[in-house]
């Protein structure tokens, strides 16, 4: 079973066993996004589940799977296949962060990282509400090799990630916390861009999983 966790109302469960129907976090004003995303990222190093994830922001609504958490009072799922391209692409950017030549770029790492990992990295840049949503679990085939990497500014930290539980095994818990804290976080994102911030974290997940699994590995953001 996989795990989410951090800032979002909604996560992509990759176990039969996972529900779609309830709800996962609660709905905050811009006023206090930034105070609850850290609250909750402070959260996460908390839980001793080794299914530990975290959430796509803001793209489908169900409980958290660590011991049943749940928040009251969520966003409802999305699901919108209209918004899926015809053409399968493992880059999805519906809110526009990305040029034509910058997600050419990512698709040719997650083509290279696939090829070489075993691994697949799937990326959607969206902003709430307007997402494919609960529709790109199928587009993707989303499975316990999978991390999908949700670009969502929607909470403040723009990165987001659920991760599978192959992928869980093999990448540190921490590595996705200090990833989103370096190139997710408000102050990073409004001076480069959240393009910046999405190729900088894309890189940096190539170059993690391509480092050799010990108790060093993924131990630098690079």
């Amino acid at each position: 079973m996989v795990g989410f966790l951090v800032q979002s109302p909604c996560c992509i469960p990759t176990s039969k066993s996972s529900s779609f129907n309830h709800p996962a976090v609660a709905c905050v004003d811009s006023d206090h996004s930034l105070k609850t995303q850290q609250h909750f990222t402070k959260r996460a190093a908390s839980f001793p589940s080794r299914s530990l994830s975290f959430a796509l922001s803001t793209t489908l609504a169900i409980s958290l799977s660590l011991s049943g958490v749940g928040f009251a009072e969520a966003k409802v799922g999305v699901n919108k296949p209209e918004l899926l391209p015809k053409d399968f692409t493992p880059v999805i950017d519906v809110a526009g962060f990305l040029s034509e030549g910058q997600e050419n770029r990512i698709a040719q790492e997650i083509t290279a990282i696939e090829k070489d990992t075993g691994f697949k990295l799937r990326v959607l840049a969206q902003n709430y509400p307007d997402t494919p949503g609960l529709a790109i679990k199928d587009y993707w085939q989303v499975d316990d090799r999978t991390i999908v990497f949700v670009a969502d500014p929607t909470f403040g930290n723009i990165l987001n990630f659920n991760v599978g539980d192959l992928v869980d095994l093999d990448i540190p818990r921490s590595f996705w916390s200090r990833l989103a804290g370096k190139y997710g976080n408000m102050f990073y994102w409004k001076e480069k861009g959240e393009d910046a911030s999405i190729e900088a974290a894309v890189m940096a997940i190539s170059n993690c999983l391509r480092e050799p699994v010990g108790p060093n590995n993924c131990s630098e953001i690079k």
